[in-house]
């Protein structure tokens, strides 16, 4: 590799943004870590992320369908309101139609947690390559990135379960 010039994309530190430690009400874990959904639009899981702009973060929440592993809905801002979590869930409904039933898990926190190998995936492959100028290219780019992983990675990966 280094006769060629070439290196891995290495991980970053991880850094825990979740706070579960909150009076807030806590729903009861309806998903209990069973990860394998055998139809579409009966189990989501959603989670928010941050991403670095010289202009400032940038917030990201997703929603992806335990199913087909694919972003349904997904909202970006330049901060973590709480509208930002139901416009990525208004987006979801409005394209999928869920019937009655659907169940949407997230952590403890108050932000929607799934697990992290979709967000770890964006930024290896696209957030960490970049340098944002400001948060409408960073917005652009990302929204490609989900769009194309949502139609080229539609199978199940491996980190499903």
């Amino acid at each position: 590799m280094q006769l060629h010039g070439i290196r891995a994309k290495g991980k970053r530190r991880f850094k825990v943004t979740t706070d579960s430690n909150h009076d807030f009400p806590i729903s009861p874990n309806l998903l209990n870590r069973e990860f394998m959904v055998a139809q579409p639009d009966k189990v989501w899981v959603g989670d928010i992320t941050y991403i670095r702009t010289r202009s400032g973060w940038l917030y990201l929440a997703a929603v992806l369908d335990l199913h087909s592993r694919k972003i349904v809905g997904w909202a970006m801002a330049p901060e973590m309101p709480a509208t930002l979590v139901c416009t990525a869930l208004q987006m979801a409904i409005a394209q999928r139609n869920p019937a009655a039933g659907l169940v949407v898990h997230s952590d403890r926190g108050t932000q929607l947690g799934f697990k992290e190998r979709f967000f770890l995936n964006l930024k290896m492959e696209r957030v960490w390559q970049k340098d944002y100028a400001n948060h409408s290219e960073a917005m652009t780019d990302v929204a490609d990135y989900i769009v194309g992983f949502s139609t080229a990675r539609g199978c199940i990966p491996n980190w499903a379960t």
